[in-house]
């Protein structure tokens, strides 16, 4: 197997512990288990056996994942270990060498990876940022063909926020129908809209469409590590075969609380308290950034924990994230983990506090890399 290190997963985790302030998480500040479970729920948790579990996911857990798609019934879902494990799973059920796969950029680069480790070959569709970061629907056009078999989609997207309309939604499922053509949707965001409107999936849209979600990002819980697969039956039965080779299953105890979070009530109580607190935040880091005008510009998200801002500094992302990390301690992911140059982003989902800190550190490091400009 010859497969790329994952850049922004690498550094991550070689970076994140190393800081003050780490701003490069794209998800909430985490619930403890004290704030999310009642008393009797506590109790019920510590009288939990700690065997294995059903290795697809427990049938409770898996109608819970299946009553926020329309339509779905839970034998079609697979719960996996994160949405990492679901990307890998989804591509090694889907592709095959000589495949090609169209991807949404910016993107989490983890699907391009597998593909090329697969064999497969990758291709690009962007997001404007000079349309606010609307699909560019022509150039996915252009670059589909007859050897095309995954439509790879982030919605909502990580780095952008962006969130497709509809029309575009409808205009990618007619694309991709021409060729019969995947659609692979990371909708990991899904859950995190800022006007607190759930955006419709793609799932139940189109015949072949296979979407992914978790609880790590809009829902605050990512050390369940649980994510989870939703689409047609042969698919997600060859989605548990390849599981059955990763990770057999997630705990247990992740399904039980994952069960207790995705109850509908108690999954609006999370989206309320992340998309409040996601809204005070993004209006403190787009009122720090408007004081930059020379150095930054950005088109605000419609959804998730993060603002990509393209700069204008005399260095490369990767030097910038650096600069700022080495002498300054606060971390920002350079745009060259999404397949972007010329952009950083910084996360939005901390408490307050810790952000304002975070941001002043970088206003530091600006100070000193303005002065040099000058």
């Amino acid at each position: 197997m010859n497969i790329s290190v994952f850049e922004l997963e690498r550094i991550q985790s070689l970076y994140e512990n190393t800081v003050d302030y780490n701003l490069t998480e794209s998800g909430f500040h985490p619930f403890s288990l004290h704030e999310l479970l009642n008393e009797d729920q506590q109790q019920d948790i510590l009288q939990l056996t700690l065997g294995y579990g059903q290795t697809n996911g427990s049938i409770p857990l898996r109608k819970r994942i299946a009553a926020m798609y329309p339509g779905a019934n839970f034998e079609q879902v697979v719960v996996t270990n994160g949405t990492s494990e679901a990307n890998f799973v989804a591509c090694h059920s889907l592709l095959k060498p000589g495949d090609e796969v169209v991807m949404m950029l910016p993107n989490y680069m983890q699907i391009w990876g597998i593909a090329e480790e697969m064999g497969a070959k990758p291709r690009a569709f962007h997001l404007r940022q000079e349309n606010d970061w609307a699909a560019d629907l022509e150039e996915l056009e252009s670059q589909v063909n007859e050897k095309t078999k995954m439509i790879a989609i982030c919605n909502p997207n990580n780095p952008t926020g962006y969130t497709l309309t509809e029309a575009e939604m409808d205009r990618i499922i007619a694309i991709a129908d021409k060729v019969g053509a995947w659609i692979y949707a990371d909708e990991v965001y899904r859950g995190a809209e800022l006007d607190g409107v759930e955006r419709p999936s793609f799932y139940g849209r189109y015949d072949k469409a296979l979407v992914n979600g978790g609880l790590s990002k809009a829902y605050a819980l990512p050390g369940l590590r649980i994510g989870w697969l939703i689409g047609p039956q042969e698919v997600i039965d060859t989605a548990w075969a390849y599981h059955d080779y990763t990770s057999i299953t997630a705990s247990v105890l992740s399904h039980k609380v994952a069960e207790i979070a995705l109850e509908e009530e108690m999954r609006q109580k999370i989206r309320q308290r992340n998309i409040s607190m996601l809204l005070k935040n993004l209006e403190v880091l787009q009122n720090w950034a408007l004081q930059y005008p020379e150095v930054f510009s950005f088109s605000p998200p419609k959804a998730a924990g993060m603002v990509f801002f393209q700069y204008h500094l005399p260095m490369g992302s990767e030097e910038l994230s650096d600069y700022l990390r080495k002498n300054h301690l606060v971390f920002i992911v350079p745009g060259t983990c999404f397949g972007m140059e010329g952009f950083v982003r910084m996360g939005a989902g901390s408490t307050q506090d810790y952000l304002e800190k975070g941001l002043a550190r970088i206003d530091e490091g600006l100070k000193g890399i303005l002065e040099k400009v000058v």
